[in-house]
Formats: C-alpha cells, structure tokens, sequence
C-alpha cells in the first residue's frame, strides 16, 4: 500500500498543516496561560536591565507629553483647545498603547525566528503576548494618569467607569492590528523600515496634539471623515469623559466597536491564513 491511501485511511494530519480557523482560536485560547506568562516576563525582561525599572513605563509618555505640549502648544497659541496639558497627556497616553502593539506585533514573529522554527505551537500567541505586555503597560499608566489629571482639577467622577468599555475596544483594535503587522513583516521584511513613519503619520493625524475640529473647522468633508477614524474616536471619548472635552455624537461608540471587532477578526483570519509559513519563509 502506497503512503497517501495510509494517510488518508488513519486520517494523519500534514506535518506543520493550518488547522480550521475555530479550531486554532480554540487553540490560542488554550495557550491563554503561556500568553500571559510570556507577556509578564517580556515586560520584566525589557525594563529589568534600566535602572529605573517599571517606572520608564510612566516616564517615557510623561517626558513626551511635556515635549510635545510645550512646542506644539507654542505653535498653536490662539488655536490651543482648553486645559491644553491634560489634552496633551491623555492623547499621548493612549496613542503609546496602540504604538507598542502596531511596533511590537511587527515584531513578534520576525523576532521570535529561533522559537518559531524549533516549537509546534499556534504562532497567534506571540502577537497576542506582545499585546497583552502593551496592555500591562498601559494599565500602570492608566494608575498614574489619574494623580495627573488631578492635579489638573479633574477628580474622579462616575463618567470615568467609561472608560472600562473604551479600553476593552481599543484593547480588541490594537490586537487586531498588531496580528495584522506581525504577518506583513514577516512576507515583506522592508516594511520594517516604513513602519515608523507610518506610525508617526498616525500619531500626527489623529488629533493627539491638538483639536481637531478647530484645525479642519474649514474643511467640513475632512472632518467628516475624522468621525469614522477608530484612533480619533478614542481620543474624543476619553476626553470629553475625563476632563469634559467636546462632545461627540452617540454613534462613535457603535462606530468603535464595530470597527474594533472588524479589525480584529480580520487581522486573526490574515495572520491565520499564512500559520503554515511562518519560520519557513
């Protein structure tokens, strides 16, 4: 008897063969335990080495939101929405929480090469761990936003519980996207060199540094399309609840988590579709 009627008659599975899109999440969600175990000694492992630890977490968005409130805030004068260094913080707070998963997931593949030729395991959980180590972060910087923002004149207020619901969608946006980076990178490894750039584009379009509504107040069409921009509405959100920032219209919620379960569903099915190929290429 020849080998294929053998595998076909035992039912052996290709060595390396992609699973069924259920069956792999099914999968990842067993490996939930390594993800997090993974995720908690990468953040120890990359901060362990500075003096100062844990604490870079908090200085590094905190040093760029006094650099860049001070010159932006210079350039803007007149034009400068009110309470202008909240603004600033909590812009540059959450835009570094989806910076580290688009710059992280770009990596968790291309980076892990050893780990991915040598184990048997569904490579989704290295994007994952790469998010969950962002979310970490971002949860410590969440803690100290709080004092920050108090000593602004903004104390805790029921509005804040808002909050929980916006994380857990730019949570789900930034997972998507971070699976979405780690493919790409893999196939086209010159994207590498583009992928700051892209990031500083989005950081400088999605209204982290100043109002948008008042930059592009005469270009109605354009603002229009700011209303369907994910990194946008979640700045507006976060404002308006936490410091009383201009209101926004209901839909941005719904908007949000649909593009947000969008985004991340897609960038599962992407990164699923090439599981065979990854450390082979």
């Amino acid at each position: 008897m020849t080998l294929p009627p053998l595998v076909q008659e035992w039912n052996l599975p290709r060595v390396g063969a992609r699973p069924s899109f259920p069956s792999y999440l099914a999968e990842v969600w067993r490996r939930r335990d390594f993800i997090a175990t993974m995720a908690r000694f990468r953040m120890r492992a990359s901060l362990e080495s500075n003096r100062l630890g844990l604490a870079w977490v908090v200085l590094r968005p905190i040093l760029n939101a006094g650099i860049y409130g001070v010159i932006f805030g210079l350039l803007q004068a007149g034009n400068r929405p009110p309470d202008y260094p909240a603004f600033v913080v909590i812009g540059v707070f959450l835009f570094e929480f989806f910076q580290g998963c688009f710059n992280d997931g770009s990596k968790a593949i291309s980076g892990n090469r050893n780990l991915v030729q040598s184990l048997a395991f569904p490579r989704m959980t290295l994007p994952l761990a790469a998010t969950v180590e962002r979310f970490l972060q971002f949860l410590i910087m969440m803690v100290v936003l709080i004092p920050i923002l108090m000593l602004f004149g903004h104390f805790p207020r029921w509005e804040w519980l808002l909050m929980i619901p916006l994380i857990l969608c730019f949570t789900l946006f930034n997972a998507g996207i971070a699976l979405i980076t780690a493919r790409l990178t893999v196939h086209v490894s010159d994207l590498t060199q583009l992928l700051p750039f892209i990031s500083r584009l989005l950081f400088y379009s999605s209204g982290v540094l100043f109002a948008v509504d008042k930059i592009l107040a005469n270009h109605p069409v354009v603002l229009r399309i700011f209303d369907f921009y994910p990194l946008y509405q979640v700045l507006v959100i976060a404002r308006h609840h936490l410091i009383g920032g201009n209101a926004y219209p209901n839909y941005y919620w719904a908007v949000l988590a649909v593009s947000s379960v969008v985004i991340f569903l897609g960038g599962a099915i992407f990164f699923w579709r090439a599981e065979e190929r990854y450390g082979r290429d």
